[in-house]
């Protein structure tokens, strides 16, 4: 028997980060505006390691 799965998981599944997430107050648009930041901030800092901030050491100044 094969169950029928609901509209509501279909969009759910379906949904990706828009810039109004940030105001929206449901539980899923926060948590896609949290995600977007988080992979933001991650790709703006770089890598945990510092291997980016510590690439200029070598150079002579």
């Amino acid at each position: 028997m094969v169950k029928k799965q609901g509209a509501k998981s279909t969009e759910l599944a379906g949904r990706t980060y828009e810039a109004a997430d940030y105001n929206k107050k449901d539980e899923l648009s926060q948590g896609l505006a949290m995600t977007h930041e988080q992979a933001s901030d991650s790709l703006t800092e770089g890598t945990i390691d510092g291997k980016i901030d510590d690439m200029d050491k070598g150079l002579q100044r």
